[in-house]
């Protein structure tokens, strides 16, 4: 019997008091709270030092637009905080909000600097739309975006109108257009989207293009089959080319054309084919 009492013994004597196991909770309490506290006291002091303050930006873009000028007058005064407590985000918004800015990513380079990559918008065509008093630019994503268009290189920029909502839309479709119209040596200079969705184009030598309305797909059809049979319809009258004036796509089966000295009706399918 006395044996099997020894385990129990142990046991009982392993349990501690209560009162120490208080005084242990206590001591655990407080020595918590004194860590988070010293933590605390040292993150304000990190936060507020001087030595962390930023010292400098290195920055990695193309500045083809983006000069380290307008950088400086536009970004760094929307910039608040030292290494630690700077925001990232609004740091970021401060560089995309400089003109020719498309996107910015910022980060930490310790001890005290950041290291910021920019792209650059790439113009792609002027854009115009109802209620804007100056053009905008579209760039190569078919994003519009603000910047001064007296800065781009390109002076032959071709010009999109319509809504915001739909510049991407329009830049695809006028490069669509364009490879649809390469076979006779023409471009879209303007391209318009109506409120109404009816589409209507100008080429570079100044011939006007009624496309009408429908899918990507219809109008650029309609572009193709006169692109085909141009120069079929203008061999008939004479062997000298006329130039193009202008042309009205919108009939279902083919198309009016008015030639430099010439109008003519509407063609008829079998002669436009």
């Amino acid at each position: 019997m006395a044996t099997s009492r020894k385990p129990v013994a142990k046991a009982a004597a392993a349990v501690l008091p209560a009162d120490v196991r208080l005084m242990n909770a206590v001591a655990a309490v407080i020595v918590g709270a004194a860590l988070i506290a010293l933590a605390w006291q040292a993150l304000k002091w990190a936060t507020r030092s001087p030595v962390f303050t930023v010292q400098a930006i290195a920055l990695d873009v193309v500045q083809e637009h983006s000069s380290v000028a307008a950088l400086r007058a536009n970004a760094l005064p929307r910039l608040s905080g030292n290494f630690f407590s700077i925001d990232l985000d609004a740091a970021r918004a401060a560089f995309e909000a400089v003109p020719w800015v498309r996107k910015a990513v910022v980060r930490r380079v310790w001890p005290n600097r950041l290291a910021v990559s920019l792209e650059e918008h790439q113009a792609a065509a002027l854009w115009r739309s109802d209620g804007q008093r100056r053009d905008r630019l579209v760039n190569t994503h078919g994003e519009v975006f603000e910047a001064d268009v007296r800065d781009v290189d390109d002076e032959a920029l071709p010009t999109l109108a319509g809504s915001d909502a739909n510049s991407a839309l329009m830049l695809a479709l006028h490069q669509r257009l364009n490879a649809s119209l390469a076979p006779i040596s023409q471009q879209v200079q303007t391209l318009r989207l109506s409120s109404r969705g009816s589409w209507q184009a100008e080429l570079a030598a100044g011939a006007k293009l009624e496309l009408g309305r429908g899918t990507d797909e219809e109008i650029v059809a309609r572009v193709d089959r006169l692109a085909r049979t141009l120069l079929q319809v203008n061999s008939r009258f004479g062997d000298t080319p006329r130039a193009l004036v202008a042309a009205d796509l919108r009939h279902p089966d083919g198309y009016a054309l008015r030639l430099a000295g010439i109008t003519t009706a509407a063609q008829q399918s079998n002669t436009n084919r």
